[in-house]
């Protein structure tokens, strides 16, 4: 295992549910922490700094709001919280890891980065691994959970308060032309509709299934490092969906989709992009214990997220 002395990996905790139908999702980060994620990683010789929780109101208190956009108003606050929370690792010098919860909470992980940058005049890269588009507005989503729409707001379209969460002058979060989605085998007609209009790259797992992940995983980072489009000033941020992996290996999650990418696509994923030195921050999202079997889906999360941040096999 390769060594990091010297670098610090701040963990924040983000036990967040109401951007999901199914409740559990909230237990997640205690989940990855019970499976060893701080010890793992600080084998690697990372300095390991734990946060704390992020403060989520559960469901049964929380103001559910909208039918179409169910909770909007709690996980705001929850996101603007962890903005903060991602910024301040950042400007001291650490690196965010940031366990969820559902995916929802991205869009603050990626507001404080957007801050960061702004304050470093900086523009960040997104790899976005999941199974799902996540590109769902209020009007086309089938459900009305926010954790299917975030990856749109942090693009620019969609509600107005999570749009601009990063701030009036900081839209969109993300910048399209160095965002990849990655593994996607399950989209909404309205999803197909949102990628082509707001112009990201989408890769699918036919494409990998075609390609291979080694090639498939070059084209994304070359995008998402801002290789391709020359506008590569600052690193990227991952954020994995843990129901990218086939359910087999993952049962722990609440939206499963049979055929997604196997164990050893999963950790070689990780370890290009460990490869590149260029990750500025890293969140895992959608563990759920509930439909999990004795944590396995919480340790195959440690395993990975292991990969990402240098382990080596030889």
């Amino acid at each position: 295992m390769s060594s990091r002395t010297g670098k610090t990996i701040s963990i924040i905790g983000v036990p967040m549910d109401l951007g999901a139908d199914l409740r559990g999702v909230d237990m997640g980060p205690s989940a990855i922490r019970i499976a060893g994620v701080g010890e793992r990683l600080g084998k690697l010789g990372y300095r390991i700094v734990d946060l704390g929780n992020v403060g989520v109101p559960h469901a049964n208190i929380a103001e559910k709001g909208p039918a179409r956009m169910k909770y909007v108003a709690s996980i705001r606050v929850a996101c603007l919280e962890l903005a903060d929370a991602v910024e301040r690792a950042l400007l001291n010098r650490t690196q965010p890891l940031v366990l969820g919860g559902d995916h929802s909470i991205a869009l603050g992980t990626l507001a404080g980065l957007a801050r960061f940058g702004a304050r470093s005049q900086q523009r960040f890269g997104l790899l976005w691994v999941d199974a799902h588009g996540d590109c769902n507005t209020a009007a086309t989503t089938p459900s009305g959970n926010v954790h299917g729409m975030v990856l749109a707001m942090a693009l620019g379209a969609g509600e107005r308060s999570l749009v601009r969460l990063a701030g009036e002058n900081l839209v969109p979060i993300v910048d399209p032309q160095r965002t990849v989605l990655f593994g996607v085998r399950d989209l909404d007609p309205g999803e197909r509709k949102h990628i082509h209009k707001l112009g990201i790259r989408c890769i699918t797992m036919r494409e990998i299934d075609e390609h291979g992940v080694f090639q498939m995983m070059h084209d994304a980072l070359a995008i998402v490092s801002g290789t391709t489009s020359g506008n590569g000033a600052g690193g990227f941020h991952v954020s994995f969906d843990i129901d990218s992996l086939d359910p087999r290996l993952a049962p722990g999650v609440g939206t499963p989709v049979p055929g997604g990418l196997t164990m050893r696509e999963g950790h070689l994923i990780m370890e290009l992009i460990a490869d590149t030195k260029r990750m500025v921050s890293c969140e895992l999202v959608e563990v759920n214990p509930v439909f999990d079997h004795a944590n396995a889906t919480a340790k195959v999360a440690v395993d990975l997220l292991e990969s990402v941040f240098g382990a080596r096999i030889l």
